[in-house]
């Protein structure tokens, strides 16, 4: 027996020692928060490494088992970072549904939100004090509840989100009303959802629905060329066949004016708070760059649908 081959094992016994205590306290976690995958697959590498230096040397002795055993344990490391992954994500989601709950709770409860404030006062006086180059949501009956002040302050947004949206906005009081009480803020990014109120004049003529909508992206889009713009869809819970054909349209539309299109129908599949945790990290990585459009309408209307979804299953019951 070679004293060389006595440390090595030494060595290899010393550093493994610490990984089994390792996938223990990581599977006593629940999280991989803390845990470097990077560092990890490093490890993983060095063994390959010296597990293939061996072979090419012939080195074929109990030094290689102790390799092979150290490489096993730092794979189970792997496994269980990947199962702390997923129960993240499961986590996460259960925090974001927990934290829409208790701001819909406050929403009833108490009166003084600034969106309530908002509501209550003339857009064209309230833009007055407004700050404008910010990101706006506008929409019907179904956005105006939406409490954007809450949730972006919730979800520690860096810029300003004023909720514009009117009861029975559409398609045919929407540009002027777009005139009134948006355009003075010079946004620099709009969240649009119209639709709702004109499913009447899909019905009749299809063709009149579409042009009336592009009437109104031409005159938004006229108000600043480098304007970000988001199209939402109409929410459908119930997958009504006239809907589902206007939303076809509504996609198209986003695409020919290079807007995003927003989906409400994987509205469940959203998960607002792990858009945050990615995007402070991002932060501490020094990119201030803003939330895209898609993240900021995901937070907004995971509230929304979900309260939505409540109302409509309250219904069900009811019936």
């Amino acid at each position: 027996m070679e004293l060389g081959h006595v440390f090595e094992a030494l060595m290899l016994v010393c550093f493994g020692f610490s990984w089994p205590l390792n996938v223990i306290k990581a599977y006593k976690a629940r999280t991989a928060k803390g845990t470097s995958l990077a560092f990890i697959i490093l490890i993983i590498t060095g063994y390959v490494a010296g597990i293939t230096a061996k072979f090419l040397n012939g080195q074929i002795n109990y030094v290689l088992a102790v390799y092979f055993l150290n490489l096993a344990i730092v794979l189970s490391n792997v496994a269980v970072y990947i199962r702390n992954v997923e129960l993240d994500k499961k986590n996460q989601g259960q925090v974001t549904k927990r934290k829409i709950m208790e701001l819909k709770k406050k929403n009833q409860t108490e009166v003084n939100y600034t969106y309530s404030q908002e509501e209550n006062l003339n857009f064209v006086e309230l833009n007055k004090v407004a700050r404008t180059n910010g990101v706006i949501l506008m929409g019907g009956s179904f956005d105006k509840q939406i409490p954007v002040a809450e949730l972006a302050e919730s979800f520690e947004f860096n810029f300003d989100l004023y909720n514009r949206s009117s009861d029975k906005l559409s398609l045919k009081n929407a540009r002027d009303y777009y005139t009134a009480a948006v355009a003075p803020l010079y946004p620099e990014a709009i969240i649009l959802h119209i639709g709702d109120e004109d499913v009447d004049m899909f019905k009749a003529d299809s063709s009149a629905f579409d042009k009336a909508y592009m009437e109104l992206l031409s005159t938004v889009s006229a108000n600043n060329k480098t304007m970000r713009l988001a199209l939402v869809s109409i929410n459908n819970p119930l997958k009504n066949e006239t809907i589902e054909k206007m939303n076809a349209h509504i996609k198209a539309l986003a695409s020919a004016f290079k807007a995003t299109y927003i989906n409400l129908d994987s509205v469940k599949l959203w998960n607002p708070k792990a858009t945050k945790a990615a995007t402070d990290f991002a932060y501490s990585m020094g990119l201030r760059a803003r939330k895209p459009l898609v993240n900021v309408a995901e937070i907004l209307y995971s509230y929304a649908c979900l309260d939505a979804e409540e109302e409509l299953s309250q219904e069900t019951l009811v019936g």
